[in-house]
């Protein structure tokens, strides 16, 4: 019977059962593409992670990111806490402050800054930016009144990982926010591919905010790495932030949902022209076994410990 190791850590918090949990398999070779996406939706976790011997030397590992619904090429407290996994397991030593890791979106270089508990930073993929929203429309689907809205055009953008960036006007109402299934539906008469919607306020720290990913199976996500580059690339882009190179700014992110999380920016180049970087601690959890038994019977079966 297979057996497999694995990891449960918290992302982008200091404190356990916060921040936004990831499962990681260290060893994730034998594995099959049904059977990982199985397992992500067993765990039911924003994101699940199979670690994967890499294509090229240049590469620590390749990772497999899947969500309970699908797999995706990018995703950021998935890299980071995957990252704190292989320099604790020694897959990548522990001394190395700078490596690249392997994705479906290409190479993701990471880097650490030491401390008792190491910030781990990763590069944002090419952001792009997309259409943008009517403004009333995206207040309706949310349930807000378009005076609820701030200044900037709801407009997307993209890391990877397309996602709807809509500016209210305080905390209040990005706590009084809501998307469902049929919301994206309306908002994909714009915008027709898998997405997700990103809500936020302007704060003297960065960001307050929620994401919302219906597309991915996930109502509700506690922190959206993948986000946080392309949030800081729309707020430098509307002056809601400073885009000196250099500065940094925090996204507060979760808390509606009892799981604090703070996404760390850093800018790297005047208005990010070398870039955006994230950042996020790591708390480990819990380890587990899952043991996989196969039958004839199509349906195959899991049992966790």
């Amino acid at each position: 019977m297979p057996t497999w190791k694995y990891h449960v850590v918290d992302v982008f918090t200091r404190q356990a059962l916060e921040g936004n949990a990831l499962a990681v398999f260290p060893d994730g070779s034998g594995i099959d593409d049904i059977t990982m996406r199985r397992i992500a939706r067993e765990l039911n976790l924003s994101e699940t992670v199979f670690i994967l011997p890499p294509s090229s030397p240049q590469f620590a590992a390749k990772l497999r990111i899947f969500t309970p619904a699908r797999e995706v090429p990018f995703a950021g407290h998935p890299t980071i806490g995957t990252s704190f996994v292989l320099l604790r397991e020694g897959i990548v030593p522990k001394d190395r402050s700078r490596f690249v890791l392997e994705e479906n979106i290409g190479p993701v270089p990471v880097r650490v800054e030491a401390g008792e508990s190491p910030l781990i930073w990763l590069s944002t993929p090419p952001i792009h930016f997309g259409p943008t929203f009517d403004a009333a429309l995206c207040a309706e689907v949310l349930d807000l009144n378009l005076s609820d809205l701030a200044g900037p055009a709801p407009e997307l953008v993209n890391a990877g990982n397309p996602t709807i960036f809509i500016a209210l006007k305080d905390k209040a109402t990005v706590d009084r926010a809501w998307l469902d299934v049929s919301g994206m539906a309306r908002l994909k008469q714009t915008y027709p591919e898998p997405g997700c919607v990103f809500v936020f306020c302007a704060t003297a720290t960065g960001a307050y905010s929620r994401m919302f990913a219906p597309d991915y199976g996930i109502s509700e996500d506690p922190a959206t790495g993948s986000a946080t580059g392309p949030l800081a690339a729309y707020m430098i882009k509307h002056k809601l932030v400073s885009g000196d190179a250099g500065s940094r700014f925090i996204s507060e992110q979760g808390a509606k949902m009892g799981r604090r999380s703070l996404s760390h920016a850093q800018i790297i180049g005047d208005n990010g022209s070398e870039g955006i970087d994230v950042g996020g601690y790591v708390v480990p959890v819990a380890e587990g076994t899952m043991r996989l038994s196969y039958s004839t019977n199509p349906e195959r079966s899991a049992t966790a410990s």
